[in-house]
């Protein structure tokens, strides 16, 4: 690096995804944390900014799926991982959940997250409604823990700007997240939707607004994150979040290898070392192949041009396509793709994410099959009332009365925090544990609070209480490994087959 450089030098640092987003991106969050054992110690020794470790889909697959205990998981790696610290994605008071929770349910859930290591949160709310952080960052900021406020990352344009999304919509989220106390800032594109140019807009304009560091998290759905990255770069992002090679592109995150190459001998030089960051994914290549199922192979291209046009995110897409598929009409697809943005209008142009990404679509497909609002789903009449907070929109007086018509909780809607209505849930959720046999410990009972059915049927097994089932069992990698080598045998054979009969001009 030249000496000007060097004395100049405000090296990029990165955040790594690839023990929760990467997974949960590409792999349906199955990976197991016996995978991520065999490399832990030297991913902590990389240098990574943090790493991403829990949050998000992680709690509930590991419970539904994986039969392992998610509090666990982060106690396990923290045994190996010293260095690093680690980070959660939390949905504000949604928690780990697809509702708003009680604020003691919230104020146990942080406090324990603190205690068994989380040392970062990245906290978000799908309506980027900021009251619905306030009581998770008490806590967060009282146990002496890194708040990295986070703004879902939205369009309703082509590109940023118009009546809702503009610049200083962001700027203005940004410096109330900065009172709020958070130490750093995060702008969180889920559907991979920024474009180059617009995030070095954005993080120029963040980086002159608020004094603490600013972070990007993008995903590559769109084939953009790479570029935008870069030129966020140029705009002076401080962090950006990148997996190793095996678990990113596609709908994940910009590989973190050539990421570093790019910026060698630069001002921005990330300093990690590129050779080890290689070798950690041979790993990854290697037991991959036990999640192979969970890979989408539906199609040639590996990102996805169509979110340039309707920034449907990926997962919300696969949503869409298994409710038309249930109901024998897939063939409506573009219809639903086209009512989308209608429907997301007429519910208060709320960003597309978890939960509002799959309270959206899957209004927008009954809106298709049976009629606007003929039938309404208990999450929209929840989200009109006002359960999840104040939509970034009005929602139409008309639209209202017809989705509340009848409503429980009433036709008028609430516009206070959503917390303050919630009634207190930590004593109910301790009987339920109690009742099922499974109240062992507060994280058994926080189990329960957030996921009361699945949650404690995952503790029956545990406990032994209820038989494992075979599905939610590892698959042993020798086995994967023998099915590889019988399935390429038959291929080989098949081919030569072929060859041979394209030589007698048979084929």
């Amino acid at each position: 690096m030249p000496k000007d450089a060097i004395a100049n030098a405000n090296p990029v640092k990165i955040e790594d995804l690839t023990f929760r987003d990467g997974h949960q991106s590409l792999l349906a969050t199955r990976m197991r944390v016996e995978d991520m054992l065999p490399i832990a110690e030297e991913m902590d020794q990389i240098g990574f900014w943090a790493m991403e470790v829990w949050g998000g889909a992680t709690f509930d697959s590991t419970t539904r799926f994986l039969n392992e205990d998610p509090w666990d998981r982060v106690r396990t790696l923290k045994k190996y991982i010293k260095k690093t610290p680690f980070s959660m994605l939390l949905r504000g008071q949604n928690l780990v959940g697809y509702r708003n929770y009680a604020d003691d349910l919230v104020k146990a859930f942080v406090d324990k997250s603190c205690e068994v290591g989380i040392d970062v949160f990245r906290v978000f709310d799908a309506l980027n409604d900021l009251r619905n952080f306030e009581v998770c960052v008490e806590r967060i900021l009282a146990n002496g823990k890194h708040f990295q406020g986070s703004i879902c990352y939205s369009l309703t344009e082509r590109s940023m700007g118009g009546p809702v999304y503009n610049l200083e919509y962001y700027k203005d989220k940004a410096k109330v997240l900065e009172g709020m106390g958070a130490h750093s800032l995060c702008i969180k594109d889920m559907a991979g939707i920024i474009s180059p140019y617009d995030a070095f807009e954005l993080i120029k304009a963040l980086k002159e607004t608020v004094s603490i560091p600013v972070h990007l998290h993008t995903h590559y759905t769109s084939g953009m994150a790479s570029m935008t990255c870069l030129k966020a770069i140029e705009a002076g992002v401080d962090i950006i979040d990148c997996c190793l090679a095996p678990f990113a592109l596609r709908t994940s995150h910009p590989a973190v290898e050539p990421m570093v190459a790019t910026l060698e001998n630069t001002p921005r030089a990330t300093g990690l070392d590129l050779q080890k960051l290689i070798g950690l994914g041979h790993h990854l290549e290697k037991i991959w192949r036990k999640y192979r199922d969970f890979l989408a192979t539906n199609k040639m291209s590996s990102i996805d041009t169509n979110v340039l046009v309707h920034q449907v995110p990926g997962g919300m897409i696969s949503n869409l396509i298994s409710q038309l598929k249930e109901n024998k009409a897939l063939h409506r697809l573009d219809e639903v793709y086209a009512e989308v943005p209608v429907t997301r209008r007429e519910l208060g142009t709320p960003p597309l994410v978890t939960p509002t990404s799959q309270i959206v679509g899957v209004q927008a497909v009954i809106n298709v099959l049976v009629g606007k609002y003929k039938v309404v789903t208990n999450q929209v009449k929840d989200l009109v009332y006002g359960l999840y907070g104040r939509t970034p929109t009005e929602i139409p007086d008309e639209i209202r009365k017809m989705v509340l018509k009848g409503y429980k909780l009433g036709e008028t809607p609430y516009t206070g925090r959503p917390g303050d209505i919630i009634e207190p849930e930590l004593e109910a959720a301790r009987k339920l544990a109690e009742e099922n046999g499974v109240a062992r410990s507060e994280e058994d009972i926080l189990t329960c609070a957030i996921y009361p059915i699945t949650g404690v049927q995952f503790l029956k097994r545990k406990y032994g209480l209820e038989k494992v089932p075979a599905a939610v069992k590892p698959l042993p990698l020798e086995q994967v490994e023998k099915e590889d080598q019988a399935c390429e045998k038959v291929r080989a054979e098949l081919r030569k087959e072929y060859l041979a009969k394209l030589d007698a001009g048979e084929a």
